[in-house]
């Protein structure tokens, strides 16, 4: 006699809170070593834990609540322009408007709360993909290996990082799916986050319109691959509106910020100091995360059951590489690039106990340690 077949267990079996459990764990234990160490270094520098928290881009969410965004271009006395908040997206500071008069406490308050909780949810989207993608061992890794990243202490900062990164997280995971509807609809809420929305509009238009060409799933991908960019225009041509010009927000980024793309000249000419042995700390860690991520991006693209995963990361990571300005930043950057750490978290799987444990201890006070240093020794942002 033939024994029947054993049915795979509901997607939601799999992937929900009973099933995930243990890569939220692992995810809280992780980041809140890093945080600890973080809190004793600063409090034996006699530096207020929570106001470094909310340091540099955390201060401009936290004045879009204050004062609204900027309706014009602030000169300085030369009659150049002063940096614009206009740069920032709407989603998280809108968040933090609406949890502020929720949470007890100040605005501050909510902008921790909002990007903790919006970690946990990024931990969780990231072991459903491992999940769904491979086994849970591997989704509860990859979650664990995101929380220890060299720029980890970010995920626990008044950042976007961790709501960009949630909403990233299960917008692929239900591309993965072909459940175009809510991939379409999280696309547009991420790309009311981060500039680096765009990558992930890249990613989801480009599986639907493959859907479409493959007469996939009916009218769904048409209409999710439509609702993907709408966020991102919407902000982007509001900006437009607001300033009278198409370009409005470009405008924004080169004029008053000095960003803008310079097909990577920048990224390499600063990258070279490395080599003569002429940079700080921070540069050097950059270079080395940059090196990594090109080096991942190659591992990644050999699972061709991944392959929405590697464009949403090729295309975050030629927007750090091509863009100007602000190369100590461009590790942070590149923190939302989950899927690049996918190859790391399958070896991992595949290791004894031992191996796993002594890896992620390694990698938490790595990023313990610069953490620490990143916020409480260098001068600039993250």
């Amino acid at each position: 006699m033939v024994a029947a077949p054993v049915a795979a267990p509901p997607v939601l079996g799999r992937i929900g809170f009973l099933a995930a459990w243990p890569a939220l764990a692992l995810y809280a234990v992780l980041r809140a070593s890093g945080l600890i160490a973080f809190w004793l270094t600063a409090d034996n520098l006699h530096r207020d834990f929570w106001q470094q928290l909310t340091r540099w881009d955390g201060g401009w969410y936290l004045a879009v609540i204050s004062r609204g965004y900027d309706a014009a271009f602030a000169l300085r006395p030369d009659g150049t322009p002063l940096p614009s908040n206009l740069a920032f997206f709407p989603l998280y500071p809108g968040l933090i408007w609406t949890f502020d008069h929720v949470l007890p406490g100040d605005a501050t308050v909510a902008a921790i709360t909002i990007a903790w909780v919006a970690g946990l949810a990024a931990a969780w989207g990231l072991f459903a993909i491992g999940t769904h993608l491979h086994n849970r061992r591997t989704g509860v890794l990859l979650a664990g290996v995101w929380a220890v990243i060299p720029h980890g202490i970010v995920e626990s900062m008044g950042y976007t990082e961790t709501l960009f990164t949630a909403l990233c997280a299960w917008s692929l995971f239900a591309v993965l799916r072909r459940h175009w509807l809510i991939a379409g609809l999280l696309c547009s809420l991420a790309g009311l986050t981060r500039p680096t929305g765009a990558a992930l509009v890249a990613a989801v238009g480009l599986a639907a319109l493959v859907a479409v060409i493959r007469r996939q799933d009916s009218w769904r991908p048409w209409l999710g691959g439509v609702i993907a960019p709408l966020g991102f225009l919407a902000y982007v041509g509001w900006v437009g509106d607001r300033l009278g010009t198409l370009n409005g927000y470009f405008s924004v980024q080169k004029d008053t910020w000095n960003m803008y793309y310079d097909n990577g000249y920048y990224t390499l000419s600063t990258a070279r100091t490395v080599l003569l042995g002429k940079s700080d700390l921070a540069i050097v860690m950059c270079t080395v995360v940059l090196v990594a991520a090109i080096a991942l991006f190659f591992a990644l693209s050999g699972d061709a059951r991944a392959w929405p995963l590697a464009v949403f990361s090729l295309v975050i990571i030629a927007m750090v590489i091509f863009g100007h300005g602000y190369y100590h930043a461009k590790g942070r950057l590149l923190v939302p690039a989950f899927p690049l750490l996918l190859p790391i978290a399958i070896a991992l799987a595949a290791a004894r106990i031992r191996t796993v444990i002594a890896v992620l201890v390694t990698l938490a006070v790595v990023s313990a340690s610069y953490g620490a240093y990143v916020l409480l020794f260098w001068t600039h942002s993250p």
